[in-house]
Order: structure tokens, then C-alpha cells, then sequence
């Protein structure tokens, strides 16, 4: 059996070599052999190391025997050298530069998403794909990305509380797999496989910075293994990882004279520190098993700039004006233990128990309270006191899970081959918690009392909370859950030497939304030993996730015509969303197919193409922010007449200047295809040269907007802006070309990225701006001194590429404010080159 190493089932080598500048400028010119790294078919000594993964089963299919070669649908598997060889330290980095159907994409003043990026695959959301660790699935994290980015009004998975140390491979399902592994599955399936080596231990070490001299990353790691008597395992990860802030704002030419750079636009500061497991026991004719691991990590980003005559600062503290600083602590835990065995000569059974917790709090620094500092104090005067720092709140997920899975043959006379079954039961229960904050980050004064005046400097009513990010009340408090069981039956057969045939259904009920039903047929017809089609048929559903049930918040935000104010996230199914006529969130549903084409004219050269789609029903997603009428429908001032003016009405008493909040509002339709080509050559001497490109192309169009709100209609609640924000605010094209050279000791890597171009409106209505699409290259020399030690010298985007700039005349007012280049969509950030150097022992 050839492997295959990514769409045809896994993932070639990924290195780049002294083939470098010739790659590079192949890169530029040749859109037509994207880089992927996927397909390993080569049996060459080119690709030694990819084809040992032909007998490893993957995801895709639960036959025992199935390896990624042989599956209906396309997967990619990526080693644990293709990642550590990418010169980046974080796990959502690393797949980025390796998976073109993979997006994490790069943002800042976000709040805490500025910590946790949105990790995306074929152009949809962080919450439609689901990550599974060792097969088993990965809890989700407690933030909810509530700013204008990609992922807006989700809650999705963080991929980098796994250290990148402790990752023996990835796989990546580009494939919708409800039916197979579970609600949340509807754009594909990531699989993170940890290590389980023994006997051994590698400690490597990274150090590197930007080319401006900022974001200095220092990266230290230790992985070893030992063994538990004479068959069992027990392999330990520890990581510490500081990465430094980065900034690339503008001078601030509108808000302070002279001029000066106000904002803080660019990485945030993170220290991140880890420790996993993974060990296995043989007990009785079975093996009992464990893993999983723990990771802190400590965030300082920035909020918008004060400025000085703004009614949200104090001159006596701030004179000049102040930028917020936020900071913030992820913990996060998990453990899964399980036992698998044999129940008899062919079938065996697995059962599990999967406990994951994601904290996410918040602290403010380099702040103020306002209505504290001038609340009148009872003898004429005012306070004139607040504090400048106050802890704001705390967001917290639990998931447990609960599994039990058969799998096995059964002779069912059709056919050439028996039919492979698994089937299996799932029980798991979501809880959310928001804790509040000190009563001074979201306090109205001390009192908290809204009928009170208190004026700011301007001699406007003074803003409630800490500024940069108000702390969560007792209001938005909550700690509420739900649970749900599925049954699934997934059947697969060879039913002839050509034809694989595959069949899945899967049942899940919800404690809140009740029952649904699954189902995915797919096939693969090797119509000859060179060519073969492949194709499914999928349903999906995804349940709104707890977050999205129960987070509320009250924060500050730009409103329509770029001005801070006071924003309110109502939850759903609250007294707000109810004035409006906001139905209670259903969940989404999917239908999506897949058709596919594997041509391997040669042991050294394979070549997939795959097309896809996926419509997606009643999604999901953020509203835009609702702002109150100036004018009402009589013509006169909303102040004058309240009850011509809903919104006004509704967003009046409750002091706030615009509110958004989750809704079932848009279909999406997003189609694609991904192609994938991978060559080896071996050479006399022993050298060899690895070489794939890949391509991914994907278009997510909103189809329909809806809204059941008699006050809003379907644009007001669902406005162009983010209409742009999902249709292109995620590259439509991501290609890849990669090289590897190996002689010898020295290994020469070269890898050119294209990311496509994106668009976005910011907060504002009418400002929009397309950032063009950019090529950035890669370079790594490594060379090993012994079997014990090497050294790698590399740079990432090494041509120092930068995003486009935002027009001055068009994109008023974020250039005068700092914004320099991009803001919320950019796939690859605004740091521009990086170099780095690594040194690795093993011992």
C-alpha cells in the first residue's frame, strides 16, 4: 500500500531546502501547485519519514485497518517535525503555515481574543469544527469573542493550551463529520495526537525576535517517556513559553497635538507555561489509559486610547489621556481516562471519561472609574478618588464526557469484505460560570444607583465601570448548564477490490433543544491502481453553545460613526432581547458534500483535487450593533417622544448606546475545492528533496438574513458590515509551496505562503477596505552535529512583508487615530519578519 500523506490520507514531510530561492520564486509565480504538505504517497527515500505513517489509522474512518490513504474523504496528517520545523512556538501558528484550509487569524485591542485567536477551517467559524485530543474531544474555552473579528459571537476551542512539544502528529479531516464524531463538526475535524515514546528524552530551546528588535519569544521545552513494567508508558511534556509585545501603530494625528503614537496595535505580551501526560497500562487483556495536561498563560493587551477631553477620562490622573491595559489569565485543565480492550476474537470495546475545565479572567490596570471620581460626595463637592486598577471578572467552562464505543466486523454476504461497525454511546454536560468583577470595574458611582447624576469632565452623564474593559455584574452572573446524550452507528466496506462504501447516523438529544438526527454516506472508487474518486454526503447540526446561552456583558465600543460608547451583549432569552422580539437561539443545521480525485501516475508523485459545499441554516452569529433613533417616525427627537423611537425606548433606561446580542439571523452557502501535490526524488549520494503545494480556495456567501424582531429588520439586524465580515474576512485563497532538502547532516527548508486578500468595516458603516493578498517566504537551515544534537537558524516571512496600509482618505478615521495597517480580518498579523534560532538535544 503507497501512503499518502494528506488529502489522499496524510501529510508529506514538510521541509524546505537549499532549493530555496528557486522555490520561493516558484511560489510567486505558479498558483497552480499550491504547497500542502499532505499527501505522502512516495515509497523514495525522498520521503522515508511519511511513508512510515501509511499504517497508522487515522480519523475518517473507524476501520481498524483504514489508514489516511485509503479514506472517502480528504486528511491531512502533519508530524511533529513538520511543526517544530515551522520556526514558531504556538500549535495555531504552526498548522497555519502547514494546513491551507486551516485560518488563525491575527488581532488586537479584541479583549481577551487579542490571548485566544479564532482557529477556523474552510472559511467558517471557530465553533463549527471540532478538536478531538487522542481521538477524544477537546473541551471548548470559556471566552467568547464579542469584538469585531473573525469568530464574532463565538466560543471555540483554544489550540494553543496544547504545548507544540507534546504533539506527535495532527490530523486534520477536511470533511463535515457530525454524523461520526458529534455536534460541532460541520466544517471538519482536527485530531491532535500526543506522544507516547519512551526510554528517551528531547529538550529544545527557541529564541528569536521581529526585525524591529520587539516580540522577543523565548521558548524552552523538555519531553520525555518512560516505561510502566513491560508494555505500558508514561510520556511527560513541560513548556515555558514568553513572548514579547509587539506594536506597529502611527502616530496619533487626531486626538493628540502634537502628534504621537496613543494606541498599542500588534502582539500582546504572554507568558505561557505547560505540563501534559500520556500514558498507557496493560490490565488484563486490555490497557487502561490516560492523558491529558495543565497550561497557564498571562496576557497584557491594550484597549482604545482616551484621550484627554473625553468624558471617560479624569484630567487630574490623566492629563495627557490613557490607554487601558488588560490583562488576563488563561487556566486550563483537562483529563481524560479510559479502557479499552478486546470483547472477543474481533470486536473491541472503549470506554472513557473526558473532565476539561477553561478559565478566562480579567484585570484592568492604567484605568479609572469615572462616576467614582466625580460622584457628588454629599457636601457640594465630589470624590475625586477611584481606583486605577480592579479585577473584572471571570469566565469559566466545564465539559465532562462520558464514552463508550464498540467496534468490530460482521459478516453481513455482500461483498468482498466484511462490514467494519462502530457504534457507541455519548453523555456530556456543559456548565458556564461569568463571576463578577470588584464592584468598582462595572459600578454606576458606589451606590450603583442610575437615578443619581454624575457628571464627567464634559458635563455628560460620567460613564459606569473601569474603562478599557467594565467589569461583569452581578446582573451578567450566571452559572448554568446543560446536558445531552447521542448514539451513532458508523459502518464502513471494502464491498469490492475497487469500491469502499460508507454509512453513519447519529441521534443527539439536548436537555434545552431536544433531538436531532445525523447522517453521512461516502465512497471511493479506485477505478484503476493509479486514480480514484472519492465523495459524501453529510448532514450537520450544531446546538448554541452554553456560552453562547448565557454570556452577557456591558463593555465599550466604537459605534457607527466612531465614537466610544457604552455597548450592552444582552443574553439571550433576557428582558432586552425580549423587547425586541429576539426569539430564543435553535440550533444550526448543515447539509454538505464532498467530491474528490487521487491520481498517483508514480511512487514519487501524487495529486488530489476536492471539491466541496456546505449550507449552513439559521447560523449563529453576533448582531450588528443596534443603536437608538435620533429621529423618530414622527419626525421629532427621540428625547421628545420616546414612544416613536423603540430602540431609544428600550436602550434609554438602561443607560447604554447600542446593544447587540446572539441570533439565529443568516444561511450561509460556502463552496471550495483543495488540491494538493506532492513530489520526491531521491538523488545519488543519499540526498533527497521533498516538494508539495497546496491550495485551498473557499467562498462563504450569507444567502438569506432574517429577523422575527417586529422593530428590526433583517439588514438592521444583520448590516452589511458583517455581512463582509463573514463573506470576507477570512482569505478566500491560502496556497502553500514547500520544499525540503536533506544531505547529510543539513537539512535546507524553504516554504512560501500566499494568504488571500480580505476585507473589513471595522465598527463603522461605509469605511471598508480590502487588504490585498500577500506571499510570504520562509527559510531554515538545520544541521546536526551528532544523533544527539542540532541546530537550527531560520527566519519566517524573511522578505519582511506587511500588510497593506489603510487608505488615509477612505478609511478616515483609522489612519489619523494610529491604525496603520489592518485591523480585525488579517490572516498573518503586522509584525512583519521574524528570525529565530533553535537548538535540540536528545538524550
Amino acid at each position: 500500500m503507497k501512503a499518502r500523506h494528506s488529502d489522499a490520507g496524510s501529510r508529506p514531510r514538510f521541509a524546505l531546502s537549499r532549493f530555496s530561492v528557486a522555490l520561493c520564486a516558484m511560489g510567486m509565480s505558479v498558483l497552480a501547485m499550491p504547497l500542502h504538505a499532505q499527501q505522502a504517497e512516495q515509497a523514495t527515500p525522498a520521503t522515508k519519514k511519511v511513508t512510515e505513517l501509511t499504517g497508522v489509522q487515522v480519523i475518517g474512518s473507524r476501520a481498524k485497518e483504514r489508514t489516511a490513504a485509503e479514506t472517502a474523504a480528504p486528511v491531512d496528517v502533519i508530524g511533529h517535525e513538520q511543526l517544530e520545523n515551522t520556526g514558531v512556538t504556538e500549535v495555531g501558528q504552526a498548522l497555519q503555515l502547514l494546513e491551507p484550509s486551516f485560518n488563525f487569524s491575527r488581532t488586537f485591542v479584541s479583549d481577551g481574543t487579542d490571548i485566544i485567536r479564532p482557529a477556523t477551517l474552510r472559511g467558517l467559524g471557530p465553533d463549527q469544527v471540532l478538536v478531538l485530543v487522542n481521538g477524544k474531544r477537546r473541551h471548548q474555552q470559556a471566552l467568547v469573542n464579542v469584538q469585531q473579528t473573525i469568530g464574532r459571537g463565538s466560543a471555540g476551542t483554544d489550540i494553543n493550551a496544547i504545548p507544540i512539544s507534546a504533539v506527535e502528529r495532527i490530523e486534520v479531516l477536511r470533511d463535515g463529520a457530525a454524523a461520526q464524531y458529534g455536534s460541532d463538526a460541520i466544517s471538519g475535524v482536527i485530531n491532535i495526537v500526543l506522544k507516547k515514546q519512551t526510554d528517551v528524552t528531547y529538550v529544545s530551546s527557541t529564541v528569536g525576535q521581529t526585525y524591529k528588535g520587539d516580540g522577543l519569544v523565548k521558548q524552552a521545552s523538555a519531553n520525555t517517556g518512560f516505561k510502566l513494567g513491560k508494555d505500558g508508558y508514561l510520556n511527560l511534556t513541560a513548556e515555558y513559553r514568553d513572548r514579547g509585545e509587539t506594536n506597529r501603530a502611527g502616530p496619533d494625528t487626531l486626538r493628540v497635538n502634537p502628534p504621537r503614537v496613543t494606541q498599542h496595535l500588534g502582539d500582546a505580551k504572554a507568558k505561557d507555561a505547560y505540563f501534559w501526560f500520556n500514558g498507557g497500562l496493560p490490565v488484563g487483556r486490555g490497557e487502561l489509559y490516560w492523558f491529558g495536561g495543565l497550561s497557564k498563560r498571562s496576557g497584557s493587551s491594550y484597549g482604545f486610547f482616551r484621550s484627554a477631553g473625553d468624558n471617560r477620562t479624569v484630567p487630574a490622573l490623566y492629563p495627557n489621556g490613557f490607554l487601558p491595559n488588560i490583562t488576563t489569565t488563561v487556566k486550563d485543565a483537562s483529563i481524560v481516562a479510559g479502557y479499552r480492550t478486546p470483547i472477543s476474537d474481533t470486536w473491541d470495546l472503549d470506554f472513557s471519561i473526558d473532565r476539561g475545565r477553561n478559565t478566562f479572567g480579567f484585570d484592568e490596570k492604567h484605568s479609572v472609574n469615572v462616576s467614582w471620581w466625580y460622584e457628588p460626595n454629599g457636601t457640594g463637592g465630589t470624590y475625586d478618588s477611584s481606583p486605577t486598577s480592579a479585577n473584572t471578572g471571570t469566565l469559566k467552562l466545564n465539559e465532562t464526557v462520558v464514552n463508550l464505543d464498540v467496534r468490530g466486523p460482521i459478516d453481513w454476504g455482500i461483498g468482498k469484505d466484511k462490514l467494519d461497525v462502530a457504534t457507541g454511546v455519548e453523555w456530556r454536560r456543559d456548565v458556564y460560570a461569568i463571576t463578577p468583577g470588584d464592584l468598582v470595574s462595572y459600578s454606576y458611582g458606589r451606590t450603583n444607583d442610575r437615578s443619581i447624576p454624575i457628571y464627567g469632565q464634559t458635563g455628560d452623564i460620567a460613564q459606569p465601570g473601569i474603562q478599557g474593559f467594565p467589569g461583569f455584574s452581578p446582573t451578567e452572573a450566571v452559572n448554568a448548564g446543560r446536558s445531552n446524550w447521542a448514539a451513532y452507528v458508523d459502518t464502513e466496506s471494502q464491498v469490492t477490490d475497487r469500491l469502499l462504501l460508507g454509512a453513519a447516523g447519529r441521534y443527539e438529544h439536548y436537555s434545552d433543544f431536544g433531538g436531532t438526527t445525523t447522517g453521512k454516506f461516502s465512497a471511493r472508487f479506485d477505478a484503476s491502481d493509479k486514480f480514484a474518486v472519492r465523495g459524501t454526503l453529510a448532514t450537520g447540526f450544531r446546538a448554541p453553545g452554553v456560552q453562547q446561552m448565557f454570556y452577557g456583558q456591558r463593555s465599550t465600543n466604537l459605534n457607527p460613526q466612531g465614537v466610544l460608547t457604552d455597548t450592552l451583549t444582552a443574553r439571550q432569552n433576557s428582558s432586552v432581547t425580549r423587547a425586541f422580539g429576539i426569539q430564543p437561539l435553535k440550533q444550526e443545521t448543515s447539509h454538505s458534500g464532498s467530491l474528490g480525485f487521487v491520481y498517483t501516475p508514480s511512487n514519487d508523485l501524487t495529486m488530489t483535487l476536492d471539491l466541496f459545499r456546505i449550507d449552513i441554516k439559521n447560523r449563529i452569529i453576533f448582531s450588528s450593533n443596534i443603536v437608538p433613533e435620533s429621529v423618530g417616525t414622527d419626525g421629532q427627537p427621540c428625547a421628545a417622544n420616546n414612544s416613536n423611537c423603540p430602540i431609544a425606548a428600550i436602550l434609554n433606561p438602561i443607560g447604554v448606546g447600542q446593544v447587540l446580542f446572539f441570533t439565529n439571523a443568516i444561511d450561509t452557502r460556502t463552496t471550495g475545492a483543495d488540491l494538493v501535490i506532492q513530489k520526491g526524488v531521491a538523488f545519488d549520494g543519499g540526498s533527497s528533496l521533498d516538494l508539495t503545494a497546496a491550495m485551498n480556495y473557499n467562498k462563504t456567501e450569507v444567502t438569506k438574513r432574517k429577523s422575527e424582531s417586529p422593530i428590526l429588520s433583517p439588514t438592521q439586524l444583520f448590516d452589511d458590515t458583517q455581512v463582509t465580515l463573514v463573506e470576507q474576512g477570512q482569505p478566500r485563497q491560502h496556497h502553500i509551496l514547500q520544499g525540503v532538502y536533506h544531505d547529510g547532516p543539513w537539512d535546507l527548508t524553504l516554504r512560501a505562503n500566499y494568504f488571500g486578500s480580505v476585507t473589513g468595516q471595522g465598527f463603522t458603516p461605509g469605511i471598508k477596505q480590502t487588504w490585498g493578498g500577500k506571499w510570504l517566504e520562509d527559510v531554515a537551515v538545520a544541521y546536526r552535529f551528532s544523533n544527539y544534537a542540532r541546530l537550527t537558524i531560520g527566519a519566517d516571512n524573511v522578505f519582511n512583508t506587511y500588510p497593506d496600509k489603510w487608505n488615509p482618505q477612505t478609511g478616515f478615521p483609522f489612519p489619523q487615530l494610529g491604525f496603520t495597517y489592518g485591523w480585525e480580518t488579517l490572516p498573518f498579523g503586522i509584525n512583519g519578519g521574524y528570525y529565530y534560532a533553535r537548538v535540540d538535544f536528545k538524550f
